[in-house]
């Protein structure tokens, strides 16, 4: 059973990835420094799979707590890394933030990966390398432009020191997954996104407003060129997005990768923010309170992927729909509300 340490890996998108690896038969080490998760998560993972999996509470920029995690687990085969700070509006009002973790604890895993001769590496990067696309939908040969936030930045640059790496000789294979926009939880409810006070994202917005913890949803802007005038996102099911991650690990392993590689994530089809809640609305019986606010700084007005590549080279493609995905994320809040009314 193949070793594959998850950065990251008690928090949205990782818990998810911990287990669809889980379940194709690796065995999944968690690095979480819990900035922006909780360990329920990990109560969450190991009620699914039947049992615990192994944790290091560390942060991934520093190189001495990672060394360690190295040590202890000899024969890492492959590393995921998800460990960044992700929120788009928080980036804009504290850049430095943003660019000291996101881009410091890449350059500090490679180093120790490294030192470990472990050279292969799916990097969650996102559809915001994109900026504001010229044509939609993108594709991976799509320009990456001016990156709209900060955190978008930081994934650029991510991507571009991969990408010197890969021409300076190193071994290193990475693949980066270029994700749209993850929503939904996992069918069990046991695990999903538990966002840290007031929710950056839609979707927990959405079923926080519906549970009555939130008082209205605020939709930012309805002034866009869109059918509606919001903005417009391709929303892709996290579990679907968990396993476009064991995928890119299996072409890793298989040796099939190219020093880097880039993969669109996402469902190739474009929703706008009134439509998602709608979809919400239809798939609950749940009525939404909204109103339209101004514009976010730092929102891209439309997205979408072509997955064309995905498609092709990794044989993956997304098989949940919107509504799917919008009540696991509503059974996923009942949970949370149930469990913490027993507490």
């Amino acid at each position: 059973m193949k070793k594959i340490l998850v950065t990251g890996g008690a928090g949205y998108i990782g818990s998810h990835t911990v287990v669809e690896l889980t379940e194709a038969g690796y065995e999944p080490i968690i690095v979480d420094n819990f900035s922006n998760s909780e360990e329920r998560a990990l109560e969450g993972i190991a009620s699914i799979l039947g049992h615990e999996v192994t944790c290091y509470r560390t942060d991934c920029n520093d190189a001495a707590a990672l060394t360690d995690v190295f040590e202890k687990e000899q024969g890492i085969a492959g590393v995921i890394h998800f460990a960044a700070y992700k929120a788009v509006g928080e980036s804009v009002a504290e850049p430095i933030k943003y660019y000291h973790n996101n881009i410091g604890s890449l350059t500090t895993l490679l180093q120790v990966m490294e030192k470990f001769q472990v050279n292969k590496l799916v990097f969650s990067s996102s559809c915001t390398v994109y900026g504001i696309p010229d044509q939609l939908p993108v594709t991976e040969l799509t320009p990456v432009q001016k990156a709209n936030s900060p955190y978008g930045n930081t994934k650029k640059i991510c991507e571009e020191i991969l990408t010197d790496l890969a021409v300076s000789g190193s071994d290193m294979r990475s693949i980066a997954l270029r994700y749209f926009n993850p929503i939904g939880a996992h069918p069990s409810a046991k695990i999903g996104e538990l966002p840290l006070g007031v929710p950056n994202n839609l979707v927990p917005f959405i079923t926080q407003t519906a549970a009555g913890i939130r008082q209205e949803l605020t939709i930012f802007g309805d002034d866009y060129d869109t059918p509606d005038g919001t903005c417009i996102r391709d929303y892709v099911h996290v579990v679907d997005l968990a396993k476009a991650h064991v995928v890119a690990v299996d072409r890793l392993i298989s040796g099939k990768a190219d020093n880097i590689e880039f993969f669109n994530v996402g469902t190739g089809t474009g929703n706008t923010v009134l439509e998602a809640v709608q979809a919400f609305e239809r798939a609950t019986g749940e009525k939404l309170n909204y109103k339209i606010g101004p514009r976010r700084p730092g929102d891209v007005p439309k997205i979408y992927a072509d997955v064309t590549k995905a498609t092709e080279v990794l044989g993956f493609k997304t098989t949940s729909t919107l509504e799917e995905a919008m009540q696991s994320a509503w059974d996923w809040q009942m949970h949370l509300q149930q469990t913490s009314s027993k507490a």
